[in-house]
């Protein structure tokens, strides 16, 4: 049975753009606008619809409408809408997290069934799936998904699932997108591209040839510290309606509120966004120079091993860095409490800049280098952000 829907009726922009005739607006001029509906009232703003219950026939089986907010809610849909024309997808689902989006579609496989999970795949879905999976019976890998000869020689194998991270985290890895998605789709496998450290503007999975799109809104897309999120985009509708019902059923329905401050944030993305990757590439230069810097790993950088195919996929390298501390884990961690400007804080895609020492959050199981630092820059100016490293590279 397919999800209940709406009655909302969506303002259409002008399908041609006055720049390119012919062709889409930009992408840009859809974030102002995509998801956006204007009610009886005319209000600009969208709306919050709260409710977590609606009037229905009495007999339900007769509903063309919304039921239960934990099932859908006009807010959510509106998002669901913004968030699907962004990645040019025919569907989208908003999640409570996204950890939650993970899960649900962790739970689309089935005992027995094979998962190859990029190594630097972000910790908590690393858990999930080699905790949890494992434990209802998937088999799932850990692989260096950069290496395409290792990816065609796992892929000789029966896989179901290969899950990408890319720029991943914290070692900001660049995958191919399209070359890993090929391999996958030769052998019968999904792929899912979890794009949260580019958002749609910087990546477009979906047309390299993914299937399935994942983003924690709580980052760029809200971008503000204050709000959790996450979706799944995609094309398929049997998966779609699939994953509705899972959604459903394992409770992790976004809130209202939630939908609409990342509708919110979505208005503004683009201009913190394009701030933040310029700052960030001149903070990754100025690190790769530094003395007391033993590793930058920042795909603007030529020296990056993924520099190439992060410049052909991607409209711009990001606004997220890590960079290792030459001496030990104390002295790395001894940079991280000098900053002044840099908040240490976990998370990332917000308007302040965080930095974390990423072993120590992830935990004793964490394999990241013990001396690396991970960076989110945020919409400070840069000179500030430059001479807060500096004194504290410094003094370390």
């Amino acid at each position: 049975m397919k999800p209940v829907g709406s009655k909302i009726s969506r303002r259409k922009l002008a399908v041609d753009s006055a720049e390119s005739p012919g062709s889409k607006v930009k992408l840009e001029t859809r974030l102002i606008h995509a998801g956006v509906s204007i009610d009886a009232t005319g209000a600009i703003a969208p709306a919050i619809q709260l409710s977590t219950t609606f009037l229905h026939p009495a007999d339900v089986s007769q509903l063309d409408g919304y039921l239960y907010q934990r099932y859908s809610n006009p807010t959510q849909e509106q998002l669901e809408h913004a968030l699907a024309e962004l990645d040019d997808a025919a569907h989208a689902l908003f999640f409570a997290t996204g950890l939650a989006a993970a899960a649900a579609m962790m739970h689309t496989l089935k005992s027995g069934d094979r998962v190859l999970l990029a190594d630097d795949t972000y910790f908590a879905i690393r858990k999930l799936f080699l905790d949890e999976g494992l434990r209802i019976g998937m088999r799932c890998e850990l692989l260096d998904m950069t290496d395409l000869p290792a990816v065609r020689a796992a892929l000789s194998t029966s896989a179901q699932l290969v899950w990408l991270e890319t720029p991943s985290n914290p070692l900001i890895k660049v995958t191919d997108v399209e070359a890993v998605s090929a391999l996958a789709r030769a052998a019968g496998a999904r792929t899912v591209v979890d794009a949260t450290f580019c958002t749609p503007l910087l990546l477009s999975p979906l047309k390299l040839g993914a299937d399935v799109v994942l983003h924690s809104t709580t980052k760029y897309l809200s971008g503000h510290s204050d709000n959790m999120g996450g979706s799944l985009t995609l094309n398929d509708e049997a998966l779609y309606l699939q994953l509705f019902d899972l959604r459903k059923l394992l409770g992790g329905t976004g809130s209202p509120f939630s939908a609409w401050l990342t509708l919110r944030g979505i208005r503004t993305l683009a201009c913190r966004l394009r701030w933040a990757c310029e700052s960030a590439g001149q903070i990754a230069h100025m690190l790769a120079l530094h003395p007391n810097v033993a590793k930058v790993h920042y795909p603007g950088l030529v020296t990056h091993p993924g520099h190439a195919i992060a410049a052909a996929q991607m409209a711009s390298f990001g606004a997220m860095l890590s960079f290792e501390v030459v001496g030990s884990r104390a002295d790395s961690i001894k940079v991280a409490e000098k900053l002044k400007i840099f908040t240490n804080a976990t998370s990332l895609g917000s308007v302040e800049s965080l930095v974390e020492h990423r072993q120590s959050t992830e935990g004793p199981t964490s394999t990241t280098p013990d001396t690396l630092l991970r960076l989110s820059i945020g919409l400070e100016h840069v000179d500030d952000l430059i001479a807060d490293l500096k004194q504290a590279l410094q003094q370390a």
